[in-house]
């Protein structure tokens, strides 16, 4: 019988953090091959994993995850009908049961596929590694969402006391990374509805950010929604808004009326509007942006325009 392989060591990786597969099928003789799955060497780990009863479980209250994808589940849950928890869950002892550090999902998936027992591995920690555990395997498995993240982040700096550059260097992540994602927590909470539901991106968000008021980032963020608009489109209504902003501070010999019709007029179409006059003049022009072929479609809809039939 061929020596089998040691498996390669995984240094600061997942499984370093959430310890090895269990192999917990009986074995009927000597000559027996176990798993391949089987790479416990360590007789004290083997003994800290065994199956639990899902009753026994307790989730993690530093679980940074709030919003529970009911697909990915059901598609988790008809993986594990098929072929069980593979990757056992890290939990510590309580007084009563065992709190979930790592693994909530395939918790909620097993519960979900009927099991009434799971392979679990347990583990000494405490807050501080549960938060930390907890947020790395949300991180590098099934991504939060931008605002969950944001506020696992907020969390992990307050209750740690640690800077962004500290908690960057602990959760192997760069730190722009940290400081975008807990800016995103400056929107206002509509937006930040549109981004938990993914109906907007991070790179949207960063460029709505860039604008100075609420009101603004929210009937961007509505257009950017509404009208489908690109990153970059964003990020050009953005440049062009803040550059208005900039003329209008520095034109103050604008005539009011003007300024007031070019309000009104970019309030009823959703976009920027400039009405430009010459002096001693009754002719002008009205310039009307729009940012893609939708953007131009729902203009042309809003003026009343209806689309030409083909002849």
């Amino acid at each position: 019988m061929m020596k089998k392989e040691k498996r390669p060591h995984l240094g600061r990786g997942l499984e370093s953090l959430l310890g090895p597969i269990c192999d917990l099928s009986p074995v009927d003789g000597d000559d027996m091959v176990r798993s391949e799955s089987v790479f416990i060497e360590d007789m004290e780990l083997q003994a800290s994993c065994f199956e639990l009863s899902v009753e026994d479980l307790i989730p993690n209250p530093y679980q940074p995850r709030v919003t529970w994808n009911p697909e990915e589940l059901s598609d988790l849950s008809k993986s594990i009908q098929l072929n069980g928890v593979i990757q056992p869950i890290l939990v510590r002892k309580r007084s009563k049961g065992y709190e979930i550090i790592a693994g909530e999902r395939r918790f909620r998936a097993a519960k979900e596929a009927g099991l009434s027992k799971v392979p679990v591995i347990v583990r000494q920690a405490n807050d501080e590694q549960m938060l930390e555990l907890a947020l790395i395997e949300n991180i590098h498995r099934t991504d939060l969402n931008p605002i969950e993240r944001a506020f696992a982040y907020k969390n992990y700096l307050e209750t740690f006391s640690v800077t962004q550059t500290e908690a960057a260097d602990r959760l192997g992540e760069d730190r722009t990374v940290i400081s975008n994602h807990i800016r995103l927590l400056e929107l206002p909470s509509d937006v930040k509805q549109m981004l938990i539901e993914g109906k907007l991106s991070m790179g949207h968000a960063r460029a709505i950010l860039s604008l100075p008021s609420d009101e603004l980032r929210k009937k961007l963020a509505n257009r950017a929604m509404a009208g489908r608009l690109s990153v970059r489109e964003v990020e050009r209504i953005v440049r062009l808004t803040l550059a208005g902003s900039q003329m209008e501070q520095k034109n103050i010999q604008k005539d009011p009326n003007i300024t007031d019709l070019e309000r009104q007029l970019q309030e009823t179409l959703g976009t920027r509007v400039q009405i430009l006059t010459r002096k001693r003049s009754q002719k002008g022009r009205i310039i009307i942006d729009f940012y893609s072929l939708d953007d131009f479609d729902r203009l042309t809809r809003r003026m009343g325009l209806a689309e030409t039939e083909s002849v």
